[in-house]
């Protein structure tokens, strides 16, 4: 940190700059003051030479906005972002953003000053990273903004501050015809190869500076220089300095083969798995470094509004930025090379980038500015021939806050951290024998993009693909899966404003198999369901649709199946759905009709028939209620009196029907249920001579409401004939109590605040489970020989079915709003997953070890309103597949 420059701007919108927090390659922080509200906030602007730049424009808005969609968790939360209207003559509209200040030091200026950290701090630190780009990797998209100096360490844990390639930059410059050339700081072995980044990547640069944060050092130090390169992509690392506990998770990180490393979500369980704020709960940091972002707190809040008419400290005696003037070239590379490959791209486009590799000094040392760079050439809006530029150099460091302590200052490729692995000559690639500024080069080609369009209204509607996603920029949110995940290609352009993000914390899934986004074009699914473990079926107002199961495409549409209430197998080879006015069988490879019923025909002695949804299904046969109105006619009246007027009358039944015989098997008269009539059934207990029904109590009509007196009750049918068999009551069991029972004759039922178990056939009460204060049970599992428990104060459990005991009992750790979770055991009954509004939990079935966590970022349309559904859960074989609304992950389970 350091005062104000002459040149520096004063004013950021509703924001007034205090001093200069950090600079960094292509960007500059300043630490302000809300003029109005008196909050600290630290504002990131474009440096001027770049900000006139359209591409560099698109991409510092891009990445800001990937900011706002990543907001919560371990990224500050946007405050407001500006282009500030200029006149013509005055140049480029100044690029800023505003985010909360945090007290927090660069996790390569922290090394400086305390040295390497230890190995809970390591954990908190990874993990903390690590439930960030899980989050991201989750969208099926890639960060790209990980380096020495864009993590913090705060006081709480980390921080990311950037959100891509320009944020991350170890350098970038304006090149002639409008130009843009970025370096980015971190290679990988399969960027060194040539190929695409991928999420895996991300994890290649994690370990680098796990590394880094262990060790001092880089874990590709030792070595000749010209053979950089080489090692990075060959050689195994230097990690003998790293704690023994975590040396084996850094390796495989550091995996040569992207295939080999893990996921994002498994390296924060391993380091973790009570989660980064968790484990840094009472402090974190060592006693220097806590020290010194106290510090840093208290000379930013001492900070005063400088003067309009007040002149900078260091007026006319600044040091020029790093990055903008020359780096001489090493003695041992040529004094001049060919210019870095750039391919122009049309408006909106981002074209084929060529990486460069450029590697100066190598040796052990101590914490420095090394600059191996990737090139990253970004879109312009005129084809012009790139010409070379001359590379940044080091520049002295500058002078410190008046009246405040001055600390060694470590400056790095992007905000003042060095590189995780060491800087080296490499031998000239096939771009041509160097680079800018002298040094020798080796090619990366990056993936292609998407072809400029012919018009410019057509340019305007192309999309970002997942390469390009993973070369210039970040999508994530439940808008932009559709793009990255499911044939819809129609969701995010990289000038299209992007969706406010909405709050979320840190999740810590496995990699999801795939992703998928249902349209923008249509509404929320109604339902969904899986169909064999081969498809995902998804009802909507407007038709019915299928997603592949084994890679998350979207197969067919019908609008047949619109407001379908159900997507049940029948048979081998057709899918049932049941719509409001018929039954329908449909082809499962492309949703052709092959059979429909409907409801008038199907049930003709029952005219106007209207099904409600099904409440249960066994193999064949589903069972539904069904309600229609009837005219009674008014008795004959006697001598003498007025002929009395007809009634309508509501009659119900309950239905079993075989959805492979296509038949209706037999119905029962039941008592209508709240307008519009049918009663709302669901199946409990599905046993070999009869099945359990419960009525839901939004259902019920206030005379029943008024005779239950506050208890609930069961319902027995005969299995072969529908006859009604029983109904009783259970204990303190009320009408909205959630029930399940089993197949043994056990009844298990949500009483008070306690779970208690019955005899079906008797109501003799048999064992019950205290549950939280203030709190109540969900719908209990049955799973083999255990009962899985859920409670409204986000415990949950399991316990033995014949004696009650529990066998364990786990919180999922968010707040106790809302219904208790949802259970879905995976298909080996190994994993169970807890879904509720706000995360989705998944733990051990077997002794209840937290898995991981998981939370879709939720970016809703900009102009609607926040996505705020619940999360559900199905299971597929080995794959759990987890809706929020329109956004659909499909993880792998145990």
């Amino acid at each position: 940190m350091e005062a104000l420059r002459q040149d520096d701007p004063r004013r950021f919108g509703r924001f007034t700059a205090l001093a200069r927090f950090h600079e960094g390659a292509s960007a500059v922080r300043y630490v302000a003051r809300d003029t109005a509200t008196g909050e600290v906030a630290l504002i990131t602007t474009a440096r001027p030479e770049l900000a006139g730049l359209p591409a560099y424009r698109r991409r510092f808005q891009a990445e800001a906005r990937t900011a706002e969609r990543l907001a919560g968790g371990w990224v500050a939360e946007p405050l407001d972002t500006g282009e500030e209207p200029k006149a013509p003559a005055e140049g480029p509209e100044p690029l800023w953003t505003a985010a909360g200040y945090v007290p927090a030091l660069p996790l390569a200026e922290a090394i400086g000053i305390a040295g390497p950290l230890d190995e809970r701090a390591l954990r908190i630190l990874g993990a903390g990273i690590a439930e960030i780009l899980s989050r991201v990797h989750a969208a099926g998209a890639v960060l790209q903004g990980l380096a020495p100096g864009t993590v913090l360490l705060a006081a709480d844990g980390p921080r990311l501050t950037a959100f891509g390639p320009l944020g991350a930059a170890a350098s970038a410059e304006a090149r002639p015809g409008g130009q843009l050339s970025v370096r980015l700081g971190y290679l990988t072995p399969e960027q060194i190869e040539g190929k695409e980044v991928s999420a895996a990547s991300d994890l290649f640069v994690l370990g680098l500076l796990l590394a880094y944060a262990a060790t001092g050092t880089t874990p590709f130090t030792e070595g000749p220089a010209e053979e950089a390169a080489r090692r990075i992509a060959e050689d195994e690392p230097e990690l003998d300095a790293v704690p023994e506990a975590l040396r084996e998770l850094i390796t495989r990180c550091l995996a040569k083969d992207p295939a080999e490393r893990p996921t994002a979500g498994t390296v924060a369980a391993q380091l973790a798995l009570e989660g980064a704020a968790g484990l840094a709960r009472g402090g974190w940091l060592p006693e220097p470094l806590a020290a010194a972002v106290a510090d840093q707190e208290a000379r930013v809040l001492a900070l005063d509004v400088p003067r309009e008419d007040s002149e900078p400290e260091d007026t006319r005696t600044a040091p020029e930025p790093e990055d903008a003037r020359p780096l001489p070239a090493p003695v041992d590379g040529p004094a001049s090379g060919a210019p870095a490959a750039v391919v122009p791209a049309g408006d909106g486009d981002i074209g084929e980038d060529r990486g460069t590799t450029r590697f100066l000094n190598t040796g052990p040392r101590p914490p420095r500015n090394d600059r191996p760079t990737t090139q990253l050439a970004l879109p312009h809006e005129l084809t012009a021939p790139p010409e070379a530029a001359p590379a940044p150099a080091a520049r002295p460091l500058p002078p410190a806050l008046p009246g405040g302590p001055t600390a060694p200052r470590q400056p790095g490729p992007a905000h003042g951290g060095p590189a995780p692995y060491p800087a080296a000559a490499l031998p000239a690639g096939p771009a041509g024998p160097g680079g800018p500024g002298g040094g020798p080069m080796v090619s990366l080609p990056l993936p292609p993009a998407p072809a400029p369009a012919p018009d410019p209204a057509a340019s305007r509607r192309t999309l970002l693909t997942i390469a390009a996603a993973a070369v210039g920029g970040l999508i994530v949110g439940g808008g932009s899966v559709a793009a990255l995940g499911s044939e819809d290609t129609a969701v995010a352009t990289d000038d299209k404003p992007a969706p406010k993000p909405r709050r979320t914390l840190p999740g810590q899934p496995p990699e999801p198999r795939w992703s998928y986004a249902h349209p923008a074009s249509e509404s929320s699914p109604l339902t969904a369901a899986v169909w064999r473990d081969e498809l995902l079926v998804v009802t909507s107002e407007s038709q019915a649709s299928a997603v592949d199961l084994r890679t998350g495409k979207r197969l067919w549409q019908r609008a047949d199946g619109a407001k379908g209430q159900a997507a049940l197998a029948a048979g081998a080879d057709l899918v049932f759905v049941a719509s409001p006015t018929e039954f329908l069988w449909l082809s499962p490879k492309n949703g052709k009709v092959v059979h429909r019923e409907r409801y008038t025909d199907a049930f003709g002695d029952l005219p106007g028939l209207a099904v409600g949804r099904p409440a249960g299904s066994s193999g064949p046969v589903v069972w539904f209620t069904g309600s229609h109105t009837v005219t009674v006619k008014a008795p004959k009246p006697k001598k003498g009196k007025k002929q009395g007027k007809d009634r309508e009358v509501v009659q119900a039944h309950f239905f079993a029907y075989d959805i492979v015989q296509r038949k209706e098997l037999w119905r029962t008269p039941v008592p209508a249920g709240r307008a519009p009539g049918a009663p709302v059934y669901r199946v409990v207990g599905d046993r070999s001579a009869d099945i359990l029904v419960r009525q839901d109590a939004v259902s019920l009509t206030a005379a029943e409401l008024k005779a239950a007196k506050g208890k609930g009750s069961v319902r027995s049918f005969d299995q072969k004939t529908g006859k009604l068999l029983w109904t009783r009551s259970y204990g303190a069991v009320s009408p909205e109590a959630a029930t399940a029972g089993d197949e043994d004759g056990s009844l298990y039922a949500a009483a008070g605040k306690d779970l208690q178990a019955f005899e079906t056939d008797t109501a003799k009460p048999l064992w019950r489970v205290e549950g939280s204060a203030g709190s109540a049970f969900g719908t209990p599992l049955v799973a083999g020989p255990l009962i899985h428990t859920t409670e409204r104060s986000r415990l949950v459990g399991a316990v033995e079915r014949g004696s009650g005991r529990l066998v364990w009992r786990r919180s999922t750790e968010v707040p106790g709003i809302g219904n208790a979770p949802s259970l879905t055991l995976s298909g080996s009954e190994k994993t169970l997953i807890a879904a509720d509004a706000v995360q989705v939990t998944a733990f051990s079935a077997a002794d209840g070890e937290r898995l991981w966590k998981f939370q879709d970022i939720g970016s809703a349309d900009p102009k609607g309103a926040t996505v705020s559904a619940s999360y559900r859960a199905f299971a597929a074989g080995e794959t759990i597949v987890i809706q929020r609304d329109k956004a659909f992950y499909a993880f792998p389970v145990a």
